[in-house]
């Protein structure tokens, strides 16, 4: 009898493992597919898991994509390499834009979608489109009809300015496609339709993986444009990922839909947009000064700390795309449930994504901790730059706990609307702690590039906790977009 009772119950067992595997499955099929789910309702776990698995596969294609890319340029020497630098020195003042702009979309679609004002939010996105049309044309004047001025106030070498400035005119010229693949893709996501994000972006970058070494090295009767070539990928790869969102705004997803009689300027959601975004586009400016800034004083202690400093970021942004995936799911949780009259589950949702995010940078941090210079030399062979870089990502692993939950909040103060007071924080920790704290410990302690280390963990550790706190007074769910 006993051992029947086992054996029913080994049998029970292994159907409910059974049937939670198939459930799993069954889940992140949806997820990938697209659920017409409203996240409004459905339950938190499950609403967090349907919209951050699109846009982790998401961002992993965007970063596979950045390897493969230079990896070509990168058999055509230094200078190919250094056009490809030079000219993303240009286009990173264009993403800050880009991604302000999508920050302030993605929340302002998330609100109207949660509630239930589909109309408005098909609007929104309409305008969001007309300014990020706008906001490119300098950047294309510039790219098309200065770019060799441009390159030499970077310092570009003779061999960039005869034939790797073509480069930068396909980027620059043709940078209306990244900006709209930024904007849509951020309609989209504020909509709850994160896998036709994924899937645009799966779709634009398998076309630039594939026309890459086509167009770089020619193929046939195609010639070898060079560097050039991976501009003319690029722009033809992301070109058909922007034809296929526009289609599939026209022809609607699971949660927005954009009608012909949308197509008009509206003053009013235009202003809105633009005052959303400013802080948006204030948050990323500052991040990306403040690391120029960073990378100057590391510059002080030889060419090894910044090759080692570099390959680390490069290894944490890697591991950081999961991470990322479910900061960015907080955002569209947090606009549509405060749409839909419900912050205190817009909270929950911040606080159960930002748990799920803690665990996993803490398993993260362990590997950090005890393979750093093993993860380095991957890249690497020199001994000075796996020390330096394996000394950068132990340092940085013990801020990790922190961090899953400073991403998480950041997110939920831009999809509240809020992108404000992001921008106020990073001012402040960044500009007027991080980086005078840097040099002071490296130059004036004498602690060189391990002194800046520290400052970067003391500072990016602070400004988490400072952040989660002042997430907990709760202001952001008065935010009016």
């Amino acid at each position: 009898m006993k051992e029947k009772n086992t054996v029913d119950k080994e049998s029970a067992n292994n159907e409910i493992l059974k049937h939670q595997s198939n459930f799993f499955w069954y889940q992140l099929k949806d997820a990938i597919r697209g659920s017409e789910a409203d996240y409004t309702q459905i339950p938190i776990g499950k609403a967090i898991f349907l919209l951050s698995v699109p846009m982790i596969l998401e961002l992993i294609m965007e970063s596979t994509f950045a390897v493969v890319d230079i990896y070509f340029v990168g058999t055509l020497g230094a200078s190919a390499v250094a056009t490809v630098g030079l000219t993303e020195t240009y286009l990173f003042l264009l993403y800050a834009i880009a991604m302000g702009l999508a920050m302030a979309v993605t929340a302002i679609v998330a609100r109207r979608i949660g509630e239930k004002e589909k109309d408005k939010a098909g609007i929104t996105a309409v305008q969001s489109i007309f300014i990020g049309v706008l906001a490119s044309l300098p950047f294309a004047l510039a790219g098309i009809f200065f770019s060799k001025e441009l390159l030499v106030l970077m310092g570009a070498d003779q061999w960039i300015l005869d034939h790797g400035y073509k480069y930068t005119q396909w980027m620059l010229g043709s940078n209306v496609i990244v900006m709209l693949l930024f904007v849509i893709n951020a309609i989209f996501r504020g909509a709850g339709d994160a896998a036709i994000a994924m899937r645009v972006l799966w779709i634009a970058n398998g076309f630039n993986i594939l026309l890459d070494p086509i167009l770089i090295f020619g193929l046939g009767p195609i010639p070898a444009f060079g560097v050039q070539g991976a501009a003319i990928a690029t722009t033809i790869g992301r070109g058909i990922g922007v034809f296929a969102q526009i289609y599939l705004l026209f022809k609607g997803g699971k949660h927005i839909k954009i009608l012909i009689s949308y197509i008009r300027i509206n003053f009013t959601i235009l202003k809105k947009i633009i005052q959303t975004s400013l802080g948006g586009i204030g948050q990323m400016i500052i991040a990306m000064v403040s690391w120029v800034f960073i990378i100057r004083i590391v510059a002080e202690f030889g060419s090894e700390a910044v090759a080692g400093t570099t390959i680390a970021l490069r290894i944490m942004m890697f591991t950081m795309m999961p991470a990322m995936g479910l900061a960015n799911a907080a955002t569209t949780l947090v606009g549509q449930n405060l749409g839909a009259k419900m912050p205190d589950r817009a909270e929950r949702s911040v606080w159960i994504t930002g748990l799920w995010n803690m665990f996993y940078l803490i398993a993260v941090s362990f590997i950090f901790f005890f393979y750093n210079e093993e993860l380095i030399a991957i890249f690497t062979t020199d001994s000075k730059v796996i020390s330096i870089g394996g000394e950068w990502m132990k340092i940085i692993s013990y801020s990790f706990f922190v961090y899953g939950w400073w991403m998480v909040a950041v997110q939920a103060f831009n999809g509240a609307g809020d992108t404000v007071t992001p921008t106020k924080i990073n001012f402040f920790f960044f500009w007027l702690i991080e980086i005078p704290l840097a040099y002071f410990m490296a130059k004036m302690l004498g602690m060189e590039y391990t002194g800046i280390f520290w400052a970067i963990f003391i500072a990016e550790t602070s400004v988490g906790l400072f952040t989660l706190w002042l997430f907990t007074k709760g202001k952001w769910k008065e935010v009016v977009v």
